[in-house]
């Protein structure tokens, strides 16, 4: 029996490619947005087309939705925070779930009930050893307050009776792209670093646990509000460098790089590597979300995994 069809923004990003694909296999239909005409050979997935900038979106796409997922969003990693770069990278995450409330006020015959979306931990931003639950009070710097925002456009959805919720993840580590797929491509050419002083925590999770936290954000009614997407077995910087770097028999280049030198090639962008956050991830474990990868060797293993012998 198929289930209900799910509205996913953000659809051709890692996270999105990788959660369509395991709506599929658990029965889901899926509409997808996307800035130009798209075809697919996945079966029960619809592509509509929109324009974030100009305001404009296929009004089709919520059709017998039940559930919305909103990944879209610029990537935060790819260049320099100009003062460009960051509001780009703030209204591609606030503009588009409004767009899409904007057609659910005007359809009152819509079937959406829930709204599911991706946050940050950046939402605490430099914290150092502290543990960070959901409660604590947001960084005041970009991140924090770019995390805020997003975090306010989504919980609009309340005011149309929606269940919001939003899940503020950690670095999320996949063979296909983002922080992993970088550091073990440069310590598999011998050039692997940690940087700065390698102390500083970074909150991590496998991408097949932040998939399964979606699914299972989406299919509990329970689930309400805001959770930390991170692993259990928080690890420091170094630690994880290291342990990919053990994984694949290969020394680092050097045992660090200075903050100072990080800042003057990345500006304020170099705050995603030397922050330090700790994040508790009790909340959505009382809930019941158990991890596939609770701890960063298995998660390593699993991404690339030894040759048998």
């Amino acid at each position: 029996m198929m289930k209900e069809r799910v509205l996913v923004t953000g659809a051709s990003g890692m996270v999105g490619q990788a959660l369509i694909a395991a709506l599929i296999d658990g029965g889901y239909s899926v509409n997808a947005l996307s800035r130009q005409e798209r075809q697919t050979d996945l079966p029960n997935v619809r592509f509509y087309e929109w324009d974030i900038a100009a305001g404009e979106i296929d009004a089709a796409c919520i059709d017998g939705v039940g559930s919305i997922v909103h990944l879209a969003g610029e990537n935060i990693a790819a260049l320099p925070w100009s003062n460009k770069r960051k509001r780009a990278i703030l209204t591609s995450r606030t503009q588009p779930i409004g767009l899409i409330y904007d057609v659910l006020r005007k359809q009152h015959g819509h079937t959406v009930k829930t709204v599911v979306s991706a946050s940050a931990t950046g939402y605490y931003n430099h914290r150092g050893d502290e543990w960070m639950s959901e409660d604590k009070a947001p960084a005041a710097d970009f991140l924090g307050q770019t995390c805020v925002a997003w975090e306010q456009a989504v919980n609009k959805g309340k005011e149309l009776g929606l269940r919001t919720v939003s899940l503020r993840s950690g670095a999320i580590l996949s063979d296909k792209g983002g922080i992993y797929d970088r550091f073990a491509s440069m310590i598999r050419k011998g050039l692997g670093v940690v940087p700065g002083k390698g102390t500083q925590w970074m909150p991590w999770i496998h991408i097949d646990d932040a998939v399964a936290m979606y699914l299972f954000a989406l299919e509990h009614q329970g689930i309400r509000g805001v959770y930390n997407m991170a692993a259990p077995g928080q690890v420091t910087m170094s630690t994880f460098v290291h342990t990919i770097a053990n994984q694949q028999d290969k020394p680092l280049w050097l045992p660090r790089v200075p903050s100072f030198l990080l800042k003057a090639i990345l500006g304020q962008m170099s705050e995603m590597l030397l922050s330090s956050t700790r994040v508790s991830v009790e909340k959505i474990q009382n809930a019941g979300f158990t991890f596939a990868y609770p701890e960063i060797k298995g998660a390593i293993n699993a991404l690339n995994p030894r040759p048998q012998a």
